[in-house]
């Protein structure tokens, strides 16, 4: 018996790898400057703001820090993969989860700085709505995220 030859699906397995890679390297091409960006201001930060003055900030407690969180994640609005990146640091000068995890929720949901645009766009009663409700909401599914952490470890 003979192998039967091969169809036109085989021969396009390679030629979609390729380009499967070639579009990988394009994403990653385009989203490294916001890397770079972000990697060197938080050497900035780090050099610039004393661990004691983090500690200072960021006491220990629940509801405060979940509060101090949401409120700096609300003003420095990004994409959510640059807030991973700075809550990781945070994470390593000894910050609390629950104000990380209000961090990036408010980060990527409310935006204080977008505000004025978002107001014109959609209007000020939607705009003032929903960015308080988005605060409001990252304070609750912070503290519910990681208590549900806590109990289930």
């Amino acid at each position: 018996m003979t192998n039967p030859k091969p169809t036109g699906i085989d021969n396009e397995k390679p030629k979609s790898i390729v380009r499967s890679f070639y579009r990988a390297f394009k994403s990653l091409g385009a989203a490294l400057p916001t890397l770079l960006g972000v990697v060197l201001l938080l050497g900035l930060f780090l050099t610039c703001v004393s661990k004691q003055f983090i500690a200072s900030v960021f006491t220990g407690e629940l509801f405060r820090d979940t509060v101090i969180g949401s409120a700096i994640g609300s003003i420095a609005a990004g994409n959510p993969i640059t807030s991973y990146i700075i809550g990781g640091e945070l994470m390593k000068e000894g910050v609390s989860l629950f104000a990380i995890t209000a961090f990036i929720v408010t980060w990527v949901t409310v935006s204080i700085v977008q505000f004025p645009a978002e107001a014109a766009f959609l209007g000020k009663r939607f705009a003032v709505i929903r960015n308080s409700l988005g605060f409001i909401l990252a304070i609750l599914v912070s503290i519910a995220t990681v208590t549900t952490l806590m109990v289930v470890q």
